[in-house]
């Protein structure tokens, strides 16, 4: 093709690539802007947008506050749990104490009752039994179990609220330290397989003894999911989902976590920018054949932006007031300089 043949079609090439990049730059905020918007609102279903700490260091920090959180890690015990009646202390998130006692049981086997007696965690009423004779069990109990909570535990910088605390999972046992016990408990308790029992003789224990023993949570590494409050990790009561929280043992990502959750997007700033560039750029070339004369990067540009920043205003309406205000402040700026270059070309004439 001849040079006056070129010139005769790279003017409608010119306009259809121009187009093309136009299209481009406004499919890729649409496209952008859509799965921003889905994400945020399968994000909303447990408790807001997320910020993934990872197992990075999580420190409370201004413009956190709402957000929810996913931390990796080992909680720290700052101050220790403590069971005060047996003077028991343990470096764990929860302490628990289990009391059984040696009771009378009714057993039925088809027609047939028997009794035997066996450690029970609660009062068996034998006034109930078939044959209650012979098979009368202790009115009452003497000491209870009970749940002793770390008075402060911590992921990085953040202090576990008491319910993350208590979902904390796991527990093994822990023996008690009998040199410790009050002086009224420790004649009436000796130790034995890890428990403290009041038998004379362990082994063989008899109606009415008792027997303590104790779990702890133990620390291990865990993945939590709570809402950002201060320098406080919380559940979230508002969250759709009915729950707001997660605790899970070793590492677990969020989409094993949360599987209705997409892929949070990413590149996001880089995206919108390069969405403005490439609208700027089809603009330039479609603006090329009417100012010959004088090529102006900052009118293409401006509509550009203006091209993304309206399509991305209509999409953010009624989703993100934040988000929609800050592409409207574009558009309007886009605006703002397009109408200056068209006025300062008005008034200047074109150089021959």
């Amino acid at each position: 093709m001849n040079f006056r043949g070129w010139s005769s079609v790279r003017g409608p090439v010119r306009n259809i690539a121009g187009t093309l990049l136009m299209l481009a730059g406004i499919g890729l905020i649409g496209m952008t802007a859509q799965n921003l918007i889905s994400y945020h609102v399968t994000a909303a279903r447990h408790g807001g947008d997320l910020i993934d700490f990872g197992t990075g260091g999580a420190m409370p920090q201004a413009g956190q506050n709402g957000y929810m959180a996913r931390i990796v890690g080992t909680p720290r015990v700052v101050e220790a749990a403590r069971d005060p009646d047996f003077n028991l202390t343990a470096n764990t998130p929860t302490l628990i104490r289990h009391v059984d006692m040696f009771q009378w049981r009714e057993i039925r086997i088809g027609g047939a009752v028997h009794y035997e007696m066996d450690w029970a965690d609660h009062l068996i009423d034998s006034s109930r039994f078939v044959r209650p004779a012979g098979h009368a069990n202790p009115a009452t109990l003497p000491i209870s179990g009970k749940r002793f909570d770390a008075g402060l535990v911590q992921m990085g910088g953040f202090m576990l609220s008491a319910q993350l605390v208590h979902a904390i999972p796991g527990s093994e046992p822990i023996a008690p330290d009998l040199k410790a016990l009050p002086e009224n408990l420790a004649a009436s308790f000796s130790q034995y397989q890890g428990c403290l029992v009041t038998s004379a003789h362990p082994g063989a224990p008899r109606l009415g003894d008792v027997r303590v023993s104790w779990d702890a949570v133990p620390l291990q590494q865990m993945t939590v999911f709570a809402r950002i409050d201060g320098d406080q990790l919380v559940t979230a009561p508002d969250a759709a989902d009915g729950k707001g929280y997660d605790v899970e043992v070793g590492a677990v990502s969020l989409l094993n976590m949360f599987p209705d959750i997409p892929v949070p997007p990413r590149f996001m700033p880089g995206k919108r920018i390069l969405a403005v560039l490439l609208a700027a750029s089809g603009a330039y070339l479609l603006l090329f054949s009417v100012q010959s004369e004088r090529r102006d990067v900052w009118l293409a540009l401006a509509v550009g932006a203006l091209a993304v920043s309206s399509v991305a205003s209509v999409m953010w309406l009624g989703n993100d007031t934040r988000t929609l205000a800050g592409w409207l402040a574009v558009a309007i700026l886009g605006l703002l300089v397009v109408s200056w270059r068209l006025r300062r070309r008005r008034f200047i004439a074109p150089t021959t």
